[in-house]
């Protein structure tokens, strides 16, 4: 099995540009299953009724990839409802049986943010590098002992012309495709 699991959380992606192309391009690699999280789960309450499910579905994957676009400094909603139904159920009750099974699980965050690169440095206008407003993600990783890669991050995602959040899907899908070669299991 060479299975990438990419779970996307984003609020309405009928209006986005690059997750929606992002999540396309990358539907396209082999082995990757994207799975529209918002969609599966519209209330978000389910989730907590599937807890099971979505334990198995990450247990049946070689490397898990969560992509979002950041909002106010933090993930959607949707992710956050998602970490406190699975992973709390997998790490802190059913750990024995599934989060023991999880651990060293590759695990890559794809993130879009509306503003430039510069925006977020020490000083920029949002004040902290994007580095910083993913270590809870980071920490959440670690404590769950997945595999943390470097962070897909894509700028000014809102901003994009046709042709670049195109492009930037490419690039993407690159990225991913080079990843997944790179954290491939050996076949015994």
């Amino acid at each position: 099995m060479n299975k990438t699991l990419l779970l996307l959380f984003h609020p309405d992606l009928s209006r986005s540009k690059a997750n929606a192309a992002m999540a396309g391009a990358a539907a396209h690699l082999p082995g990757v299953e994207v799975v529209d999280m918002v969609s599966a789960y519209p209330d978000g309450l389910d989730i907590y009724r599937d807890g099971e499910r979505e334990a198995a579905r990450l247990l049946a994957a070689d490397r898990i990839v969560l992509q979002f676009p950041v909002q106010w400094y933090s993930t959607p909603p949707q992710l956050k409802a998602w970490q406190d139904a699975v992973l709390t159920r997998m790490f802190y009750i059913t750990y024995e049986a599934e989060g023991r099974r999880l651990e060293g699980t590759p695990l890559m965050i794809a993130a879009t943010a509306g503003n430039t690169a510069d925006a977020y440095t020490v000083g920029g206008r949002n004040l902290f590098p994007m580095a910083d407003l993913l270590a809870p993600l980071r920490a959440t990783a670690h404590r769950c002992g997945l595999d943390w890669a470097e962070p897909f991050i894509l700028y000014q995602a809102d901003k994009l012309s046709p042709e670049e959040a195109e492009a930037a899907a490419a690039n993407y899908a690159g990225t991913l495709a080079h990843w997944i070669a790179r954290s491939a299991k050996p076949m015994a």
